[in-house]
C-alpha cells in the first residue's frame, strides 16, 4: 500500500483503504456513495475534500469505479469504526500521511547537504555570501588573464615579431631566437621563416614591404609576421616551459 498524488495532494485508492480496514471495496463503495450524499446535502463543505471520484481498470480489463481519499476522508472513515480495526486503521494512515509529510519538508534540506557533502555548496545565507566573495576574489586575481584574452589573443590582423614580444617583456631578437631554439623558424639570408611543417598551418603571412636600395632603385622585400592562429601557436609553445606573458606573471605573482 503508497500514497498517491493527486493533483499535488496525498491520496489512497479505495481499494487499499478496503483492505486496511478488512472490508470489501463494493461495500466501501456503497459507504462512501452514503457519505458524500449525507455531505452534499446537509453541508457546505465540498466531499470532494474528502472523496475523490476515480476509475481504474480490472484485471479483465474493465474500468470500475473506485474513489481517492484524502487525509480528512481516510480519517472520516476512521470516525465510523470502533474496536482493533479501526484503531489499526488509524494508525497506518496517520503513518503513512505523516511520513511524506516529513519528505516533503525534509526533502529540499536533504538535497542541500548532499550538495554540500559532494560538491561544498553552501546550505545557509551566510555561507552563499561567503562563496560569492571568494569568487569574486578568484575572478580579480585572473582578471589579468582574462583581459589578455579578450585584448590580445582576439585582436584582428597581423603582427610582428616585435608586437608579440613586447607581451613577455622582450624583443623580437629574443624571441626569434626562443622560437629558433624550438625549431620554429631558421634565419635564410637576413629573414626569419618558418620551418616546413610549420609554413601550411596558418600561423604566419608574409607582408610586403617597399624600400629603395643604395643606388636609388625601388625593391620590395617579404617581412614575416604572425596571425592570431600563430600567437596563440606562440603563447601554448611558450606556456609549457612555464614563460608567461608579463601581465600573467603578475596576476600569480598576486595570487
Amino acid at each position: 500500500m503508497e500514497l498517491l498524488n493527486f493533483e499535488g495532494q496525498s491520496v489512497l485508492d479505495s481499494r487499499d483503504v478496503a483492505k486496511m480496514i478488512g472490508k470489501e471495496h463494493k461495500n466501501l463503495m456503497r459507504d462512501i456513495r452514503t457519505y458524500t450524499k449525507d455531505i452534499e446535502e446537509s453541508s457546505k463543505l465540498s466531499a470532494r475534500i474528502f472523496f475523490i471520484p476515480s476509475t481504474y481498470q480490472s484485471k479483465q480489463g474493465k474500468i470500475l469505479p473506485s474513489y481517492l481519499l484524502t487525509k480528512q476522508g481516510c480519517e472520516f472513515v476512521a470516525n465510523k469504526m470502533t474496536g482493533k480495526k479501526g484503531n489499526q486503521f488509524t494508525a497506518q494512515y496517520v503513518t503513512l500521511f505523516n511520513s511524506m509529510k516529513e519528505t516533503i519538508e525534509n526533502g529540499p534540506q536533504a538535497i542541500l547537504k548532499q550538495l554540500h557533502k559532494e560538491w561544498g555548496i553552501p546550505t545557509t545565507l551566510g555561507g552563499a555570501l561567503q562563496l560569492a566573495a571568494n569568487q569574486q576574489v578568484e575572478i580579480e586575481k585572473m582578471k589579468p588573464k582574462v583581459d589578455y584574452y579578450d585584448k590580445q589573443m582576439r585582436n584582428p590582423g597581423l603582427m610582428t615579431a616585435t608586437e608579440i614580444a613586447k607581451d613577455y617583456g622582450w624583443s623580437a631578437a629574443t624571441l626569434n631566437k626562443e622560437l629558433h631554439k624550438r625549431g620554429v623558424i631558421f634565419k635564410q639570408g637576413k629573414h626569419w621563416v618558418p620551418y616546413s611543417r610549420y609554413a601550411g598551418k596558418g600561423y604566419t603571412q608574409y607582408e610586403p614591404f617597399d624600400y629603395q636600395h643604395s643606388n636609388g632603385q625601388p625593391g620590395v622585400h617579404n617581412n614575416l609576421k604572425w596571425t592570431q592562429r600563430g600567437k596563440k601557436f606562440i603563447y601554448d609553445l611558450l606556456a609549457e616551459d612555464g614563460i608567461k606573458p608579463v601581465v600573467e606573471q603578475m596576476g600569480l605573482l598576486e595570487a
